[in-house]
């Protein structure tokens, strides 16, 4: 079997370069968000649809307010969701709540702490003298008809939804989210809570990589613990291929196994399996496995170590999923340079190492790491509450108050 030894920049171009943005789809606003814009929003309407005010108050005309105090008569009084039963005339002051339609004659709201109210409620004492326009929000000052609202690439957070909903945008266009198989294999696997036989472990990283999945925005679908048994993967691999956009397993990707999972994605996938210039996970597969339509779906298998299958699964499976549902900024998490403080040591070997790290800002505004304990690929449990991933070029390491480039877990 021919093993690729490729650097971690070109393991991710190679993913990437198969792993293109999926069709669009078009869903309700409120399924939208957390997904991405697949074409521009043109607001068909002004936001607000009318002049309005922007404070509770009394409507005047501000030519009336020249001279202070003054006293007018209450002639009406308009509620958000309501509209004035007649014209403001001169002289006059309608009491009005924000949000209110703008009565027609006026074009100024005074503050209500700016006001006496006198004859309960029958007149109004003014002590403020306001220009016409003031605490008037008119109608498309937020947003135009014909305005594009948001183009395409879009992320539909919670605010974005906001806008979409006050222009009437009932349904979105978007890249769907990605729809992800994960499943592991193995006879010593158990996952059920029942007491361990002799060579068998706990499931952990079909756990894990489920989570991590739902983390990045796609929809993580479980297909469960497969024996080992090679017709039944088979099984369980097509029909993940036929009702999901990616699959994700750990384990049998390393040079010197040869277990189900090599030998039936071997035999029924395009697959290329690489040796990545890092540490931890250094083996990788990725390849297509075409379903029943004839779409050739991407098949991501990470190491079965557990830290191994973390990190190969943020450096190399996460950015490849962001991709596939249309993100456009940066597909790895967040990367900041960062200070070491303590060392950060490693041997030269040719890799570049990702050693798992405990950070915050300090209050020089700069990001601060510590070592996160052992290093092994195997020990997740000194993993699990890391909060980057620091990459340490090949050499000797980090010394302390060095500077070190990460990626915030967090993020």
């Amino acid at each position: 079997m021919d093993r690729l030894l490729v650097s971690i920049v070109e393991a991710r171009d190679i993913v990437l370069a198969e792993c293109g943005p999926l069709a669009p789809v078009t869903v309700a606003l409120a399924d939208s968000v957390g997904c991405v814009l697949a074409g521009d929003v043109i607001s068909p309407e002004d936001v607000p649809p009318f002049a309005n005010s922007a404070l509770d108050g009394y409507a005047v005309l501000a030519s009336d307010t020249t001279v202070v105090p003054v006293e007018m008569p209450v002639v009406a009084e308009v509620a958000a969701g309501a509209a004035a039963d007649r014209p403001l005339a001169a002289g006059e002051a309608i009491r009005i709540m924000t949000g209110a339609p703008m009565p027609p004659g006026a074009d100024a709201i005074v503050l209500v702490e700016r006001t006496d109210r006198l004859d309960d409620g029958s007149r109004v004492r003014i002590h403020e003298t306001v220009v016409s326009g003031q605490a008037v929000r008119n109608a498309g000052d937020d947003i135009r008809a014909g305005t594009t609202v948001f183009t395409a690439g879009t992320v539909i957070r919670p605010a974005v939804a906001g806008v979409l909903a006050s222009v009437n945008a009932q349904k979105i266009e978007v890249v769907p989210r990605a729809r992800v198989a994960v499943l592991s294999t193995g006879d010593e696997l158990i996952d059920d809570g029942s007491p361990l036989g002799p060579g068998q472990i706990r499931e952990s990283n079909k756990t894990m990589l489920l989570a991590l999945v739902s983390e990045c925005g796609a929809d993580a679908v479980d297909f469960g613990v497969v024996r080992d048994d090679e017709a039944a993967l088979e099984v369980v691999l097509r029909e993940a291929a036929d009702t999901c956009d990616v699959i994700v397993t750990s384990g049998g990707v390393s040079m010197g196994d040869f277990d189900v999972v090599k030998a039936v994605l071997s035999r029924i996938a395009e697959m290329q399996w690489m040796e990545v210039a890092i540490k931890p996970a250094k083996p990788f597969a990725f390849g297509r496995l075409r379903n029943t339509t004839g779409r050739r779906v991407p098949v991501f298998g990470l190491p079965g170590n557990p830290v191994s299958s973390l990190v190969s699964f943020e450096l190399l499976a996460r950015p490849a999923l962001r991709q596939m549902m249309g993100h456009r900024g940066p597909l790895l998490r967040q990367g900041i340079a960062a200070i070491a403080d303590s060392p950060l040591r490693r041997g030269t070997d040719g890799k570049v190492h990702y050693q798992r790290v405990h950070g915050e800002f300090g209050a020089d505004g700069r990001y601060h790491v510590t070592a996160g304990g052992p290093q092994g690929s195997h020990q997740l449990a000194a993993s699990a509450v890391a909060s980057a991933l620091a990459e340490i070029p090949d050499g000797d390491g980090v010394a302390a108050g060095g500077e070190v480039f990460v990626y915030l877990l967090t993020s």
